[in-house]
């Protein structure tokens, strides 16, 4: 099994980063790891912290229209550019967090991606650098109001709600290719999503360089990737789990506002 990091939260409110263990206890870091953390002797024991998401960016940079699929069943061709947009910061949660459903809506989708957790600063980089700047991967939630998505010119409303952003539960540094990414509602057997992460149009290294030639990328920035074809309604008291081979799963609950 690949090695898990996470950021947790003890039960005297310390936040710390850290190597989940086989055992559920966490070997704290000193910082961050992409920042050079090292392993201290705190060691936390499974009932002494919550997990959090698994890094705290300074900014979520999405891309949308990133699989073929997706993007035809959008009614829409696939973009000649990669067509990005932000989510705010304030739209995280955990594994396990509750994502609200805003009043304002009337249509919540849930949209499984791939994340990419940036280690080190990156600007004007070419995808063969810029894969060096990729730290890590974990699973994320691109949770949209779709109403408001169609009725609005631009997508900061319909992306950038509150619990919008699941994220984690940990980071894992290396991926295959071709691991698959699926989305089940309810429990379902069925997944709703069901795709290999290397039918994205644009590869992570490109992403991360075409963002790079736009605006500095900082250590902990997050990129979300895009998302397969099967996106789909989520009701109040559902729950969506969003599994990544080599990485595990993330599972959050809909809730009224």
């Amino acid at each position: 099994m690949a090695q898990r990091y996470v950021r947790v939260k003890t039960t005297q409110g310390h936040i710390h980063y850290g190597l989940l263990q086989l055992s559920r206890s966490v070997q704290v870091f000193d910082a961050p790891p992409w920042l050079k953390g090292q392993p201290t002797d705190l060691a936390l024991q499974p009932e002494s912290y919550q997990i959090l998401a698994p890094c705290s960016p300074s900014k979520i940079v999405a891309v949308g229209k990133n699989y073929v699929d997706h993007a035809a069943e959008m009614g829409t061709a696939v973009p000649t550019e990669p067509l990005l947009f932000f989510k705010p910061p304030s739209a995280v949660i955990a594994a396990g967090g509750a994502i609200r459903y805003p009043q304002q809506s009337e249509r919540v989708d849930y949209e499984g991606e791939l994340a990419l957790v940036i280690g080190e600063h990156c600007t004007n980089c070419t995808p063969e650098q810029a894969h060096s700047k990729i730290w890590g991967y974990t699973i994320a939630n691109d949770v949209t109001a779709r109403d408001l998505q169609k009725r609005d010119n631009q997508w900061a409303r319909a992306k950038g709600f509150d619990t919008f952003c699941p994220l984690g539960p940990w980071i894992v540094r290396e991926l295959s290719p071709a691991a698959r990414l699926q989305t089940f509602v309810n429990g379902s057997d069925r997944p709703a999503q069901s795709s290999q992460i290397d039918r994205m149009v644009f590869s992570p290294d490109f992403l991360v360089s075409y963002i790079s030639q736009i605006m500095t990328l900082i250590p902990g920035d997050v990129i979300l990737t895009g998302t397969p074809q099967g996106v789909g309604p989520l009701q109040i008291g559902d729950r969506v789990r969003i599994e990544i081979e080599g990485i595990g799963s993330l599972e959050n609950t809909v809730i009224s506002h």
